[in-house]
């Protein structure tokens, strides 16, 4: 099901200069945090923005902030993903951003639900696999086109009682590689990025287990995380946004993976 809010040509107009300007692009799991901070941030730029999850609602609340276009889609399904490509047969969509991720649960893994494990793997990998699929052929017959895949370091750095989450954000770094070289001769650049952690809710459900699980409190488990950082803190929604649209502008850039961590290291 879809809702189309409209486009607004003010921004577009207003960013006259900008290499992104009256592009189309497809941003999954847009409904909050890093999706909907890159969706506001690309509409900045002039970009045509196609807002996509599976929550109408959260959907049209962001797109009431930058006029931009709703369309439902479970990623994780390839029946939804083909409705999501068909309904937007009449876009020239040339920027897929596949930011759609959960979490997983914090545990050990041997007491990791199996169950638990597949959803992981079904949004992280499968749904980044399936978006690519419906949306590439029409960019290599245009020859041109950007995928930006939303990893993490956690993808390359250990992070215990993670591992679903660390093992699907690893799967993307080589999904997307490869990818690249399918694609670079045919005009469509495969990238990732891999923020370190991200202010917000999610950061801070994290740091609400691993208190309850160690006997310490979240401020406690957030204040040892983040020194692990050159920074000494966590990066900000905006400035994955700002990253987003950086990976964008490089045009000689491909098969890359861009490390917006502050400096994080593992210990």
């Amino acid at each position: 099901m879809s809702v189309d809010m409209g486009f607004s040509r003010s921004g577009a107009e207003g960013q006259a200069t900008s290499l992104l300007a009256g592009r189309t692009a497809v941003v999954t799991g847009a409904g909050n945090g890093l999706g909907a901070a890159i969706a506001a941030r690309l509409a900045e730029e002039g970009v045509r923005v196609v807002l996509t999850g599976r929550d109408r609602a959260k959907l049209c609340a962001v797109a009431e902030g930058i006029d931009a276009r709703v369309e439902t889609v479970d990623v994780a399904s390839p029946g939804s993903v083909a409705a999501l490509r068909d309904a937007l047969a009449d876009e020239e969509i040339s920027i897929l951003v596949n930011n759609a991720g959960v979490p997983g649960p914090v545990a050990p893994l041997w007491e990791i639900d199996p169950a638990d494990w597949d959803d992981v793997f079904a949004v992280n990998v499968r749904g980044v696999y399936l978006v690519c699929r419906a949306f590439l052929p029409a960019m290599l017959a245009r020859g041109n086109g950007d995928v930006v895949n939303m990893a993490s370091v956690t993808g390359k750095r250990p992070l215990p009682r993670r591992t679903p989450y660390a093992a699907s954000k690893t799967a993307l770094h080589g999904l997307t590689a490869t990818l690249a070289h399918e694609v670079g001769t045919l005009g469509v650049r495969v990238n990732t990025l891999s923020p370190g952690p991200v202010a917000g809710p999610r950061m801070e459900r994290n740091f609400a287990l691993e208190a309850a699980r160690t006997g310490t409190t979240a401020h406690d488990a957030e204040r040892e995380f983040v020194s692990r950082a050159a920074l000494g803190r966590m990066v900000t929604e905006d400035e994955v946004a700002e990253a987003t649209v950086a990976i964008l502008r490089m045009r000689g850039l491909t098969g890359a993976d861009v490390d917006l961590s502050g400096g994080m290291v593992a210990r």
